[in-house]
């Protein structure tokens, strides 16, 4: 692997886990533990796991697509990738930080979409990139599904009943 490449493969390292950061930033706190929750929900400790793995693919498939046509040579897919990611942080800033589990679930409906676009607009360009990122758009659609459960079991949760506990 050439120094660009390599240089190139820890950029898109750099910016998927910059997109990540909106998980440590908007933590689940006192205020998610006090939601009801199904009984299907996975262990708390599984989903820096889950994403930590999701976020890598995500690197790599943007890298390989890189290597394939560069920057320039596909510019619409790499803005899909961009709102994707974009969309992605925006849900623990909804979910956790404003507390607004219904417009998180407008906004998780959102990102699916721009994952499967992303997936799409890769496609011509590397397939095994395209490929990777559908792993992410299993876990965003269980994901999608618990967000919806959420609001569902949790209809009063909310900033305002956040602050009065």
């Amino acid at each position: 692997m050439s120094w660009n490449s390599a240089l190139a493969l820890l950029g898109f390292f750099g910016v998927c886990f910059g997109a990540a950061s909106s998980g440590a930033v908007f933590k689940p706190g006192l205020w998610y533990e006090r939601l009801a929750k199904p009984s299907w929900i996975p262990p708390t400790w599984a989903f820096p796991v889950a994403w930590s793995v999701l976020f890598a693919m995500m690197a790599v498939s943007g890298w390989m697509t890189w290597r394939q046509v560069g920057l320039a040579g596909a510019g619409g897919a790499f803005a899909v990738f961009g709102i994707q990611l974009a969309l992605n942080a925006g849900w623990s800033a909804l979910f956790f930080g404003a507390r607004r589990m219904d417009l998180a679930l407008f906004e998780v409906v959102a990102l699916w979409c721009s994952i499967a676009a992303n997936i799409l607009v890769f496609a011509p360009y590397s397939h095994s990139a395209a490929w990777l990122l559908v792993p992410y758009l299993a876990w965003v659609t269980f994901a999608a599904y618990l967000n919806l459960v959420m609001v569902r079991l949790n209809p009063r949760a909310g900033p305002a009943q956040a602050l009065a506990k």
